[in-house]
């Protein structure tokens, strides 16, 4: 059900750094991204106590596309509720997996209140896309895989939305190795989750705008929030054109489509700011489901790396 994913060793992103550069592809696992490991393993949980009928979900589109899948694969329905803004290719990708879909609210939150009211109406259960130990869980197989790869990992460095990725991979790497850094990155436009790691409080921001659609939430959840603070080492934010040159930076080096959030990551590396950067650095690149139409406004006068460091 769910690919164990490469971890390549990226000649180009390491020498850019001056450090070993692996980049963890889950642009290539099952849905092109990673929130069906997650989803998987809630909706198997949940079947171990009886029959499926139908679940219920909110998302920006990937933990969608994760969660129709996971429905089909034990016979339930899905419907799924999306921002009205959501890209076209995971709308798409999400009613191809059997799941019916609703275009609601300006982002994920309004989505997700609209979804929690249907499902309490259709007294069906909830799967939420981060906040959840059973997702949590599932995301954390990642950094599993990861230091089986290579157990000479010393720092990860993780996208961050509504903290399900981090908190598991976090939980999940620390017990292998309690040495291993954990760097959380964030768009400067979808920041929650790094005011709250910085300030120890739960922040809340009034509209996340970033290209990273798939970490534009306003709030991260509970669950993540008490994890991050004991486990996560270091938190940074990064721009708007630094994940877009990474965009273009990973599609023309490393020959990668990959969406805004999937590039967050290495964009924190390649603008330099993570601090104390270690020997062997694995980059997790979470997804690579993005529409032609934003790839192409994106790489509209980028200029290629050649060209800049003849």
């Amino acid at each position: 059900m769910v690919h164990e994913t490469p971890l390549t060793h990226s000649r180009t992103f390491s020498e850019m750094i001056g450090s070993s550069v692996f980049l963890k592809l889950e642009n290539l696992q099952r849905t092109g991204a990673f929130k069906i490991r997650g989803a998987f393993n809630k909706v198997a949980q949940m079947a171990k106590h009886g029959d499926v009928g139908e679940v219920v979900t909110a998302s920006a589109g990937n933990h969608a596309q994760g969660v129709a899948q996971a429905a089909r694969m034990f016979g339930a329905a899905c419907t799924v509720f999306m921002p009205e803004g959501a890209p076209d290719a995971k709308v798409q990708a999400t009613t191809g997996y059997g799941a019916t879909v609703v275009k609601t609210g300006r982002n994920y939150d309004e989505a997700f209140a609209a979804a929690i009211t249907y499902a309490n109406q259709r007294k069906a259960p909830f799967l939420h896309a981060f906040d959840d130990p059973y997702v949590i869980a599932g995301q954390g197989t990642i950094a599993l895989e990861m230091l089986e790869q290579n157990p000479d990992l010393d720092t990860l460095v993780v996208p961050v939305g509504g903290g399900g990725l981090i908190s598991g991979i976090a939980v999940a790497a620390k017990h292998k190795n309690p040495k291993i850094r954990i760097i959380g990155v964030q768009p400067e436009r979808s920041n929650s989750g790094f005011l709250s790691w910085a300030s120890g409080y739960k922040q809340v921001i009034a509209n996340p705008s970033s290209r990273a659609d798939g970490l534009n939430v306003k709030m991260m959840g509970q669950l993540p929030f008490e994890i991050i603070r004991k486990a996560v080492d270091t938190f940074v934010t990064v721009s708007e054109e630094e994940i877009e040159r990474t965009m273009c930076l990973l599609l023309e080096r490393s020959k990668m489509l990959v969406e805004g959030a999937g590039a967050t990551a290495l964009a924190a590396l390649l603008a330099e700011r993570v601090p104390r950067i270690g020997k062997n650095i694995g980059v997790i690149v979470s997804g690579g489901n993005v529409d032609l139409t934003v790839m192409s406004e994106v790489t509209h006068g980028f200029v290629p790396q050649a060209l800049v460091n003849p």
